[in-house]
């Protein structure tokens, strides 16, 4: 009997069920062009995770004490996710120690370009409250939430037998519990005296070599913090009722001197009135002046809705610095990082919850230091990203000389003093520029051509509108609750620095770069009707005919023929209340003024139509060769000519197809109801909104319906020719679901992606025209015309010709991505026209160029006949397709996925070669080749676990991506081998050793008397010689792999695989040389040994054996 093997089936269900590329008729082409790219230029790997709370690492540079400069950063994560408490740098030994929240301490290596844990220490039955780690010390205190104090070498990890108990400390001073360890130091002149303050108001100096409690210091109010005298003698406590009381240390009644910055002092000498709790205080010297007192915190409580708040008391001044954000922590910067000396402070560091603050201390009026990180990536929500890599190389510095005026004036004079670490020597030489769109309407550039972020320019749209002073004031015909401004589409072309827009709240905007700077008297407006709507079954001109209305482009006249209009609306409410023709939103109607950067050139605005609201815009596209822009819904699409200021084409999706509709409409009711906030939200919630938005007109069964041009309204100028109001209604169709075969039967179809190009667009076409193809929900790919007048002052007085030509082909899924390549296999780009100055004077050298400046077309080179083919390639939430053109036949198809759908797909430039780079909903990245849709990457990286993922995941050339992981984090990984194999040269050094500086001189008199600092020789105290071992179920102890043998596990990719190989094979060939030595000297001392044998055998063989 033959033996079943079950392995055999599922390979073969797997080799039946797996994606491959099908060619079809055309496969001989991919013979004609060679591809270049294969799988070993792929690998996908982390570039590195730019967190806007990442506080720079502290290390030891130039000064003794200092941070990472701008650019030398990383991020680290600890693997039990939970919260950091305290962090404490070993100075000049490129080490952290980290307490967490889960009562675990964990000691980071730094001298490795990506730190990596060495040591963990989990404690079992005390919870961390404070640790300590003296200068140049290896032995760290640890406080507990019992109290209690134990001692951690920081070399071995390991605990000593030396501990400090609470009941030992307080002793008879209080009969209850002190409360949790809240601080703990030790002597600045004294390293054998501990300091310890208890939360209940309790300070212990402790002898650690007596073992005994020196002084003990009650008040009656609880501790938050303590800071010594750099002297020794003295030291001050912050209270929770908003005091600070210094006490010296052999004085332990009461202190010496009690002080409440911000309490109200009473006339009749009573106690003053309590204020919020100082949570920290730092008490700093100086040689030629007072101390600084720095504190946060302590403000009265009458002071309602005051910001966090820093004082910094010097002398007898009291200044109060407002904060934007809570105060998490803050550390002052000094001159020494001896405790025992002047420390001479300098700045301090502000970490607040979305920013991070340096104060100039030397300064008059404490100002700040200009920050050069990007904390403020999140100042408003991220709604959606671009990411653009190898743009043009004068692109970051234009945007950078425009943002630099941005830049509020006040800051400190000096650079920045974080300035610690080496900047990595990566040899990616390309500019990449990051574009995010906000809630809140604004818009940031930022150079991402390192491994951090550097904002370079931001750009506000809300400034265009009228805002609503309160609630009361918002208009009633917003279609989202909240952040009505907020981006939802960009596009922008890099040559020409051409910038538009799309709104949540249905509207565009279209903007134009200049480094000068204008007023505007009235911002260019266009409200546009994109509705459908069911109408009676009448022709235009009355009779019986009941067939569709040719689709004809509506056209305006130059807006230099026609008087300017003003931005009232032509908004009519009918008796019953129902809004019709009113934008959701109102453009201001006073002069704008407009920074040089990014000016508007124009505003679109969709508008009510019988009641019912404009759908949010799904799709948009801007040609800066020829003046266009498209942008499209669940309803139809719209071709706006930006230099006329006039709508070209205005038609609903059904309207493309002409009279050959390929799908069964059933149209359904309309249902009123608001759309959701344009903000990131959840899966679920936007899935069940989404349906809430695409419900559509009725039709009792599947009757013939009229469509007629939708109607244009424009403020600027009146339409040419157009048709009366009461014949022209819109129709309405939206996606479905991602697949045609769908069960669900709604007549929905959005228009999801576009591209502009000069191609083929009949299969009879013997050149190529200028083209807008269109991609629909339901995977149709359509194209449209464009007939361009010729440039230069003919292209702003003769219209633009647009007509449809119809469908092209189909795929399974929504269209996402749309590219053209030459017969070659190049990817041809959509033709841009350079930037220039659009204000330059009217008799200047640049508005010659002006005049003269012609469109710069990519089409296929002059060696190339007209007659050569093209191809097309299309990607859909299922399946890819290269179509030739003009023949449009379909050459290469591949089938990406069957149980998930693609979220993003690019068309994107790696190495020599181009793919399609496309991220699934099931976490896979996949790259295809091209034309050959070969698959070349295929990574179970990361499922979609969040919304924000999907709508920030963006796809760039050379390898790059990007997406956001929260709404503080941006992770960038690359999916190209060699991007990562120099992935390490691109990283900084976080650590540079310096000489440590010499420490204070204790001057003749203080030798000679005994009144320096006091040694502590802590090996001997705390050792195991001297102190024994600690309980083993007090912690446990757990190897990091920052270790060696762990670094050596954990290193991967192929660099290291071919780096260990060689060894390897070097250490086996030095091993058989050594072999070979030795055998070599083997046989030598056997033939030596064989001689020898053989002589003594002579001369013994004739004696007898008495002769021995």
């Amino acid at each position: 009997m033959k033996k079943f093997n079950i392995r055999k089936v599922l390979d073969g269900l797997t080799a039946v069920s797996s994606p491959s590329p099908s060619p079809q008729l055309g496969a001989k082409e991919n013979e004609l062009i060679p591809e270049t790219l294969q799988s070993a230029h792929f690998q996908l790997c982390k570039v590195g995770k730019l967190s806007t709370l990442i506080f720079p690492i502290l290390s030891l540079t130039q000064n003794p004490f200092r941070f990472g400069r701008p650019g030398v950063e990383c991020y680290c994560q600890h693997e039990s996710g939970a919260a950091v408490i305290q962090l404490q740098f070993l100075i000049n030994e490129g080490a952290l120690v980290s307490a967490l929240a889960d009562d675990s301490i964990h000691l980071w290596n730094l001298r490795q370009k990506r730190p990596a844990v060495l040591h963990s220490l989990k404690f079992n039955k005390e919870r961390i409250t404070f640790c300590h780690l003296p200068f140049q010390s290896k032995w760290l205190y640890i406080g507990s939430e019992r109290g209690n104090i134990h001692i951690v070498n920081v070399e071995s990890f390991t605990l000593s037998g030396y501990t400090i108990m609470w009941n030992k400390a307080i002793e008879l001073s209080s009969k209850a519990h002190p409360g949790p360890v809240v601080h703990i130091s030790d002597n600045p002149m004294d390293e054998g005296k501990l300091i310890i303050g208890f939360e209940s108001g309790i300070v212990v100096l402790w002898d650690l070599k007596s073992k005994r409690a020196d002084y003990r210091y009650t008040y009656d109010e609880a501790i938050h913090s303590v800071a010594w005298h750099h002297e020794g003698k003295q030291f001050i406590c912050s209270h929770s009722d908003g005091t600070l009381t210094i006490w010296n240390i052999k004085s332990q009644a009461k202190p010496s001197q009690t002080i409440t910055p911000h309490g109200k002092q009473p006339k009749d000498g009573k106690k003053p009135e309590p204020c919020k709790p100082i949570l920290k205080v730092e008490y700093k010297t100086t040689r030629a002046g007072d101390p600084f007192m720095i504190f946060s915190g302590g403000l009265s409580y009458d002071t309602v809705g005051r910001r966090p708040c820093l004082t910094v008391m010097h002398g007898k001044s009291t200044a109060v610095l407002e904060m934007d954000y809570p105060i998490v922590d803050f550390l002052t910067l000094c001159e020494t990082p001896y405790p025992n000396d002047f420390q001479e402070p300098y700045a301090v560091v502000v970490l607040l919850e979305k920013d991070l603050v340096l104060i100039d201390l030397a300064q008059n009026g404490y100002p700040i230091f200009e920050n050069p990180y990007p904390m403020m990536i999140h100042e408003s929500p991220v709604t959606c990203c671009e990411y653009l890599a190898d743009c043009p190389v004068d692109l970051i510095p234009a945007l950078y000389s425009v943002g630099s005026r941005q830049k509020r004036q006040g800051y400190s004079k000096k650079e920045w003093p974080i300035s610690g670490g080496n900047w990595g020597l990566g040899t990616q030489s390309y500019p990449e520029i990051i574009i995010t769109g906000h809630a809140d309407g604004s818009v940031k550039f930022w150079d991402a051509s390192a491994i951090m972020l550097q904002v370079l320019y931001k750009l506000k749209t809300a400034k265009v509108f009228e805002k609503a002073r309160c609630k009361e004031e918002k208009p009633s015909t917003e279609i989202v609750d909240e952040d009505p401004f907020a981006i939802q589409l960009m596009s922008w072309c890099p040559e020409s620095r051409m910038l538009c827009v799309a709104g949540v709240s249905a509207h565009v905007i279209i903007y134009r770069f200049s480094k000068q700077e204008i007023t505007t008297e009235v911002v260019q407006l266009l409200e546009v009707r994109l509705q459908y709507e069911l109408n009676d079954l009448e022709s235009p001109e009355g009779g019986g005919d009941q067939t569709p209305a040719p689709p004809t482009p509506s056209t305006s006249p130059s807006p230099q023929t026609a008087a300017p209009q003003s931005h009232t609306s032509t908004s009519s409410n009918s008796s019953d209340g129902i809004r019709d023709n009113i934008p959701c939103l109102k453009v201001r109607s006073s002069p704008l003024k407009q920074s040089p950067g990014y000016q508007v050139e124009l505003v679109v605005q969709l508008v009510w139509v019988s009641g019912e609201p404009p759908q949010q815009i799904s799709s948009l596209a801007i040609n800066s060769s020829y003046g266009l822009v498209v942008f499209g819904n669940s309803n139809g699409l719209a071709v706006v000519d930006y230099l006329q200021k006039t709508v070209l084409l205005n038609l609903g999706t059904v309207e493309l197809y002409s009279s050959n509709d390929p799908y069964q409409r059933q149209l359904r009711s309309p249902r009123k109801s608001r759309q959701p906030s344009g903000g990131l939200c959840d899966i679920n919630e936007s899935s069940a909104t989404s349906e809430d938005r695409c419900k559509s007109p009725t039709s009792v069964g599947a009757l013939p319906f009229c469509v007629f041009l939708s109607t244009v309204l424009l403020s600027v100028c009146p339409p040419r020719g157009s048709i009366p109001l009461d014949n022209r209604d819109n129709s309405f169709s939206r996606s479905r679901s991602s697949s045609v075969t769908s069960i669900d039967k709604e007549a929905r179809e959005a228009v999801t992606s576009f591209y502009f190009c000069e191609t083929y667009n009949r299969k009879v076409d013997g050149g190529l025209t200028p083209s807008l193809w269109v991609g629909t929900s339901l995977g149709t790919v359509l194209a449209i015309s464009l007939n361009m007048p010729p440039a230069g002052e003919q292209r702003l007085l003769q219209p633009v010709i647009v007509s449809p030509c119809g469908t092209l082909v189909r795929l399974k899924g929504s269209i996402l991505r749309m590219a053209f390549l030459d017969s070659t296999g190049s990817l041809l780009p959509s033709a841009f026209e350079p930037w220039y100055e659009p204000n330059a004077p009217a008799n200047g050298e640049e508005r010659d160029k002006v005049r003269k400046r012609r469109p710069v077309s990519v089409s296929p080179s002059t060696s190339q006949e007209l007659n050569e083919n093209q191809y097309a390639v299309l990607c859909s939430e299922k399946q890819a397709k290269v179509i030739a053109l003009p023949s449009q036949t379909c050459v290469f198809k591949h089938n990406i996925t069957e149980t998930s759908f693609v979220l993003r797909a690019d068309v994107v430039q790696i190495n020599t070669g181009i793919c399609v780079a496309c991220f699934c909903a099931n976490g896979h990245i996949m790259t295809l080749s091209l034309p050959g849709l070969r698959p070349l990457l295929d990574v179970n990286y990361l499922p979609l676990t969040d919304m924000r993922i999907a709508r920030t995941f963006c796809f760039t050339n050379l390898g790059q991506a990007l997406y956001l992981t929260s709404p503080t984090e941006i992770q960038r990984i690359t999916y190209s081998q060699e991007v990562c194999e120099n992935l390490q040269e691109m990283l900084g050094e976080l650590f540079t050793p310096v000489e440590t500086p010499e420490a204070p001189n204790r001057g003749f008199f203080k030798g000679l008397f005994g009144g320096g600092a006091q040694s502590l020789d802590r090996e001997e105290l705390f050792g195991e010689s001297g102190a024994g071992k600690a309980p083993r179920s007090l912690a446990q102890h757990i190897p990091g792999p920052g270790g060696i043998e762990g670094m050596k596990g954990a290193a991967s990719g192929i660099v290291g695989d071919l780096a260990r190989a060689r060894i390897a094979l070097d250490e086996r060939g030095q091993k058989l040389s050594e072999v070979e030595e030795r055998t070599a000297a083997m046989m030598a001392s056997a033939d030596t040994f064989s001689k020898h044998a053989h002589e003594m055998m002579l001369k013994c063989k004739d004696k007898k054996w008495y002769q021995f």
